[in-house]
């Protein structure tokens, strides 16, 4: 007779309520891979795996859809262009329609746009120069940005985040219930993957 167990795959769903133009969404970011990078090598040998989904929040809806300057938005040391963020989380939507990660390489390319290169959030030109650089068809990023597919999704996830009483961003979620506000330090998160692991880790015992 003997006894063996099987240690369970956990896939961790991450969702993310961030706008483009929020810095601490940028260093949340950085800090939520700084903790799956933590865990991955803690757990070298580990097949757990992490799926992000990005959902969208309006700072400052009533933001003008042409960039203003930022020090007249909020005060700032830089000078880059702000304004409404609908058509940025648009792209958004049309990574998502890809696949998570293509959605993630997007957000990353318009942070690095708004952040990094101080690239006018509202300007088409700013945005079709990102979403090509993350891999998507240049050709589908026109006729999205002429139109307003994504549009009706992006609204509704707005709306769906203010029912579920969320105020400010960056929002993590992950497995549906656990939740983190803001930019916490990526201790935080590997903290709550390890007892996200530990709690879900069921082993399964045959005997024969």
């Amino acid at each position: 007779m003997f006894k063996a167990s099987l240690r369970r795959m956990t896939k961790f769903d991450i969702e993310i309520v961030s706008d483009t133009v929020c810095p601490w969404c940028y260093v949340g970011k950085q800090k939520l891979e700084q903790g799956i990078t933590a865990y991955k090598q803690k757990h070298p040998d580990s097949n757990d795996t992490f799926s992000i989904t990005w959902n969208p929040f309006y700072l400052a809806p009533e933001a003008p859809k042409i960039g203003v300057d930022k020090r007249e938005w909020y005060l700032s040391l830089l000078a880059e262009k702000t304004g409404a963020t609908r058509d940025s989380h648009r792209i958004i939507q049309l990574g998502k329609t890809k696949s998570p990660a293509m959605q993630t390489k997007v957000v990353e390319s318009l942070f690095k746009s708004y952040f990094e290169e101080e690239g006018d959030i509202t300007s088409h030109e700013v945005l079709r120069s990102a979403a090509v650089r993350a891999g998507l068809d240049e050709k589908e990023v026109n006729e999205w940005l002429r139109s307003d597919k994504g549009g009706v999704e992006v609204d509704r996830e707005v709306e769906a985040a203010k029912r579920n009483s969320i105020s400010g961003v960056p929002n993590f979620t992950i497995q549906g219930k656990y939740e983190i506000g803001g930019a916490q330090d990526s201790a935080v998160f590997l903290r709550l993957f390890e007892k996200i692991k530990e709690t879900e880790e069921s082993p399964k015992t045959w005997i024969g």
